[in-house]
């Protein structure tokens, strides 16, 4: 309980970070609009080139609050990147437009309706209306996370990562979803919960479809399961958020002391491909592109120094000076490979060149000016 209290005060205490409008988007079949929240990054307005993740919810009703403090809680640690969510309002409506057959497990009338209705006319809209990448998330919370599951069922499935909070599936679904999720060809991020408290039905058929899933070989799937302890089918929702979160934006996160320690120090040679790579990653399965922080630059040069492996500094200045043009960063990585080589005159170059150029991170004019100053000195003697 004192966990899902600490929660909920982060909630509360970064849900300002996002600009939070409402918008409606018209339900042909019904004839009526239906009330979407909508919450846009920080950066929407300024970044007006810049394309963001959708995070798309349904139940937005009670689902919106919980996700948008968590996400506003890994902006502002830079762990989590900025996301557009879009939570669309059901209400009374739920247990409608989740309509199935028994007999067949999948939409019929009202269901199907709505089923058509998110794909043909609701996503088109937002990606109409707003900037929108390709990276797509659907969550879902009981009827609903066994009713998001049904666009895995189609070839090209309309999204490419699904939040499962305790879903009350549909018939044969335990099995259908495993064999679905062995076909896919690129990336797909699947993740569910249960809990110790749950509903012991639903429980049951959960515990099921992570068996199977388990038994999935697929190179292009990113699967998680948690069944969390003290947990109702409700509170559950809480534990679950930032897991799946985390789960499926692991490769937006920066350098971690972890990381660096059992991954990158580790190795002996490649650092400046090891960068490369995570970011390119990170492109690839996230449709994220962004500069390489300066924080990661620093990781890579400090295993390149305690590797003595200097010839990468090189390597490394060339990809600073592409990311960070204007600033002394590469000019210090030149410096330092020069320093390091045992060739002082170019170090002493390069360290007087990026004294002209702009700071970043921690790299000052000061500090510049000083390590030119103490190599001159050692010239001299």
């Amino acid at each position: 309980m004192k966990k899902i209290l600490l929660l909920l005060l982060v909630i509360l205490c970064f849900s300002g970070y996002s600009q939070k409008v409402k918008d409606s988007v018209l339900y042909k079949k019904q004839k009526s609009y239906r009330e979407l929240t909508i919450s846009l990054p920080p950066s929407y307005s300024k970044e007006t080139k810049k394309t963001y993740p959708l995070l798309f919810l349904l139940d937005g009703d009670y689902l919106f609050d919980s996700f948008q403090g968590a996400l506003s809680f890994g902006y502002y640690w830079d762990d989590l990147p900025e996301v557009i969510i879009v939570g669309i309002s059901q209400g009374n409506e739920r247990n409608e437009d989740c309509t199935i057959d028994q007999t067949t497990g999948l939409p019929e009338g009202a269901g199907a309706d709505f089923f058509e209705f998110i794909g043909g006319e609701l996503i088109p809209y937002i990606q109409n209306k707003y900037r929108i990448s390709p990276f797509k998330i659907i969550a879902g919370h009981d009827v609903t996370a066994s009713f998001m599951n049904f666009y895995l069922y189609k070839d090209s499935p309309l999204f490419n990562a699904y939040i499962s909070l305790s879903p009350e599936l549909a018939p044969n679904m335990e099995t259908l979803i495993p064999e679905r999720l062995a076909t896919f060809k690129q990336n797909i991020f699947y993740y569910q919960s249960s809990s110790d408290g749950d509903i012991k039905k639903m429980k049951t058929k959960i515990t099921m479809l992570d068996e199977n899933i388990k038994t999935v070989v697929n190179p292009a799937l990113n699967y998680k399961y948690d069944d969390f302890k003290e947990a109702s089918h409700y509170s559950l929702v809480l534990y679950s958020i930032p897991s799946a979160l985390y789960q499926f934006f692991a490769s937006y996160q920066p350098i971690s002391s972890t990381e660096f320690q059992e991954k990158i120090v580790k190795l002996e040679s490649g650092y400046v491909t090891y960068l490369k790579n995570k970011y390119a990653i990170l492109e690839k399965a996230l449709s994220i592109k962004m500069n390489i922080r300066i924080n990661d630059f620093k990781a890579i040069e400090a295993a390149i120094l305690k590797n003595k492996a200097y010839t990468e500094l090189e390597q490394l200045a060339q990809l600073s000076h592409k990311m960070y043009p204007r600033t002394m960063l590469g000019d210090y990585q030149m410096a330092l490979f020069y320093e390091n080589t045992g060739d002082i005159k170019n170090a002493v170059k390069y360290y007087q060149s990026g004294f002209q150029q702009e700071p970043i991170g921690n790299l000052t004019k000061d500090m510049m000016l000083d390590k030119a100053t103490q190599l001159r000195t050692q010239i001299k003697k």
